[in-house]
């Protein structure tokens, strides 16, 4: 008895540590990466801004080209929603929230499975010359109590971070052909 007793505070302790400990880690995380795309900035924001091309460049869309997509409203403007259901990737949608013409677009992500969970995303462009522009793609979002304390052992930057520069990376092959 007095073996199964100790067998059970030490289970707790482990369970406890982690959920005490969450209680102190920062739940939020954002990465961005940018790139310089040899194209004049207009052409670069109306190619990113039509979210029914990011299949061609985004690594997450080109993870499984039969997921299935559905798309609501008008490509290229607030309200846009970009749906996914997928096997490899989960399901989840995207919403054009906002657009600065020419110069910034946000999006509203909604995971759905595997897991239940939100972020935000951003693409900016930047004329550096006529035909030359730096690109930023950016995620952010938060982790709620107790899935936060993952953010100790996994690099969001990194792990995401890789995944923004490899669509960014496809993207300047694309618009540069």
């Amino acid at each position: 008895m007095k073996i199964l007793k100790k067998i059970l505070i030490i289970i707790a302790v482990l369970i406890a540590i982690p959920l005490i400990a969450a209680l102190f880690i920062k739940n939020d995380y954002a990465t961005e990466r940018e790139i310089t795309i040899n194209r004049p900035k207009q052409d670069v924001f109306s190619y990113i801004k039509q979210l029914k091309n990011q299949p061609n460049y985004s690594k997450w869309a080109m993870a499984d080209p039969n997921a299935k997509m559905t798309f609501t409203g008008t490509d290229g403007t607030v309200g846009f929603v970009s749906a996914w259901d997928s096997k490899k990737v989960g399901k989840g949608e995207q919403q054009i929230t906002g657009i600065t013409e020419g110069s910034r677009m946000d999006l509203g992500l909604h995971f759905i499975k595997p897991m239940d969970g939100r972020a935000n995303a951003y693409f900016t462009t930047d004329a550096i010359s006529p035909t030359q522009t730096k690109v930023k793609w950016g995620l952010s979002g938060k982790m709620n109590y107790p899935m936060n304390f993952m953010l100790v052992v996994m690099n969001m930057d990194k792990m995401m971070g890789d995944d923004l520069a490899t669509g960014l990376t496809n993207l300047k092959g694309i618009l540069e052909k």
